[in-house]
């Protein structure tokens, strides 16, 4: 049996050094061959409870199931999503404190937030895990089906007129904006935090129109209690078939998705980065992650790596030309 000989006394510490030199690098690598090698944390930057939240959740028990490890869904809402990607950032770059993202937060945040602390290039994106259009929806009291009826109406009731958006600086706010210079309105912005307090407004008619996350506007929708005017998908959603696009409206650039989705930290070692990679494919592939989500309203994409960190890159520069033309800067 071979055994390690017993260096001089005189170079025993630079020994030890070397061993605990070896014994840190061999310590990460190893753990990196075996992700996940400890609980990994799904960081959402929105309160728990909502939309993201839902994804979030469906993704985190999915992948326990394909790799036997824990996954935990820590929410850390605040500054439309900055805080979360933040907190990633902050954590050990191993591949066990993940980011889910917004489209928001990952293509439109850059050019809203003058003093970013994070760039897109911190993150690796790793899979879009749910995509759906927005809705443009009315309260019954306005006396429009059409969008030409709604813009006809519009324009004769200037004070009635104002268009409420689930958040500042984000699909909801600016295809609002769009819509209001198009068609020479003079509609007010009226924003909330988040799509619950959007919707209860609307139906309780203090706000009367305005484009809503089309999960939380189905609904009220089906039941009467909202009127849909044109969703913002290419094609017309599987969900409310009846309800023309924009684009066939003749408006195809103001077409438009609201996505969320899995990203990591660029600094994690690429075999780490791999592995979540292809965990997080299978997972979103599965049966029942895909049942569970189109039970809610939501269509499942199969995009990743590359195609995924092409998307996000056009929808950067289309929504940084938005951005300049409305002049909009959000709060620190």
């Amino acid at each position: 049996m071979y055994t390690i000989p017993t260096p001089p006394s005189t170079s025993r510490f630079a020994y030890t050094a070397l061993l605990a030199l070896a014994a840190a690098f061999v310590a990460p690598l190893a753990l990196a061959q075996t992700w996940p090698g400890k609980s990994v944390t799904l960081v959402v930057g929105t309160p728990a409870g909502g939309s993201v939240d839902a994804y979030a959740r469906a993704l985190a028990d999915q992948l326990a199931r394909q790799t036997g490890g824990t996954f935990i869904v820590e929410n850390k809402a605040g500054a439309n999503g900055n805080l979360s990607a933040d907190h990633v950032l902050a954590a050990a770059p191993d591949g066990h404190t993940l980011w889910i993202s917004t489209q928001a937060m990952f293509t439109i945040n850059p050019s809203v937030y003058p003093n970013l602390r994070w760039k897109q290039s911190d993150f690796k994106p790793i899979a879009k895990g749910i995509e759906s259009p927005l809705v443009l929806v009315t309260h019954p009291s306005v006396p429009a089906r059409t969008l030409p009826e709604l813009v006809k109406w519009a324009a004769a009731n200037p004070k009635k007129a104002a268009y409420a958006s689930f958040s500042p600086g984000t699909p909801s706010h600016f295809l609002g904006f769009q819509l209001n210079e198009r068609m020479k309105l003079d509609m007010v912005h009226i924003p909330y935090k988040g799509s619950a307090p959007q919707i209860a407004d609307l139906l309780g008619g203090q706000v009367l129109l305005g484009f809503t996350q089309l999960q939380a506007a189905l609904p009220q929708v089906q039941s009467g209690k909202l009127n849909a005017i044109a969703v913002t998908s290419k094609e017309r959603t599987k969900f409310l078939p009846e309800v023309p696009t924009l684009a066939e409206l003749g408006h195809p650039d103001l077409s438009s998705t609201v996505w969320f989705g899995l990203a990591a930290p660029s600094a994690a070692p690429k075999v780490v980065l791999d592995q979540i990679a292809a965990a997080t494919v299978k997972a979103q592939a599965s049966p029942e992650f895909k049942a569970r989500l189109e039970a809610q309203g939501f269509d499942v994409p199969q995009e990743q790596g590359e195609a995924f960190a092409a998307t996000i890159a056009a929808e950067t520069a289309r929504w940084a030309q938005v951005v300049k033309a409305t002049g909009f800067r959000a709060n620190e």
